[in-house]
């Protein structure tokens, strides 16, 4: 009796607010409304080729390329103690480096994948770093961003991203090491990309100055690769020229 007196008011009530009935006993239709055509995303047309078919399908499937180091981050374990462990992070600029011929007998682990934006990095972040347990991080990236490669972004996005990265860093006590972008005056893959070296130039202004602020070490890449014109000299001397300098104001 008590529950019908309830039951009564509340119906009493939600009349009172102009709830119909009808709205409530509402329900979704059994069967899917028909939509139209589904909609097919066709790439850009400097995105052809194998490459690129593969480069989107992963986007799709495992944006950050979780797979690409899974078994072997689970084959390397933890560092022995003692062992100053170092990941370094990044795109095919790391991916390219030898870092055995570099630095003979050091416990430096390489994780650069070709073509990753800073998106796709942050992503990936702890399966390739934090769970490694490194006393360094070497973070380089943010050039396949400003290419285009993951579609429209703004500077502020990508230093977002750099930012994560640091503060991670800090939050599980490994040293980040922030890179400065090498200087390029186009991009060979997409050249239809207006004036990146100005791009370029203001994201190494914003990382250098977040290192100094937050007391991070910068390294500088750009300032000892860059070519009269702006643009990255010749490689032949890339590791040779790097300067790895603590961020002082």
């Amino acid at each position: 009796m008590a529950m019908r007196k309830r039951l009564t008011l509340v119906l009493a009530s939600l009349a009172a607010l102009g709830v119909s009935l009808s709205a409530m006993a509402m329900r979704l239709p059994a069967r899917p409304r028909k939509t139209h055509a589904p909609i097919v995303l066709v790439a850009s047309a400097w995105q052809s080729g194998t490459y690129w078919a593969d480069f989107d399908h992963n986007l799709l499937v495992d944006f950050a390329d979780l797979a690409h180091f899974r078994a072997a981050d689970r084959r390397l374990g933890p560092p022995a103690p003692g062992t100053d462990r170092a990941v370094f992070l990044g795109d095919s600029i790391t991916e390219g480096w030898k870092l055995r011929q570099s630095f003979p007998g050091k416990p430096y682990i390489n994780r650069g994948i070709s073509g990753q934006t800073t998106s796709q990095m942050l992503v990936r972040f702890r399966q390739n770093v934090i769970d490694l347990h490194p006393k360094v991080v070497v973070v380089l990236g943010g050039t396949n961003d400003l290419a285009g490669n993951g579609g429209p972004v703004t500077l502020t996005q990508v230093e977002g991203n750099l930012q994560s990265m640091a503060q991670l860093s800090r939050a599980n006590g490994i040293a980040a090491l922030l890179c400065s972008l090498l200087a390029a005056v186009h991009y060979w893959w997409h050249p239809q990309v207006p004036d990146p070296a100005r791009r370029i130039a203001a994201l190494n202004r914003w990382i250098r100055a977040y290192a100094v602020r937050h007391r991070y070490v910068y390294v500088s890449y750009c300032g000892a690769m860059k070519d009269a014109a702006g643009g990255l000299s010749s490689l032949w001397a890339l590791t040779a020229c790097i300067r790895l300098q603590p961020a002082m104001p």
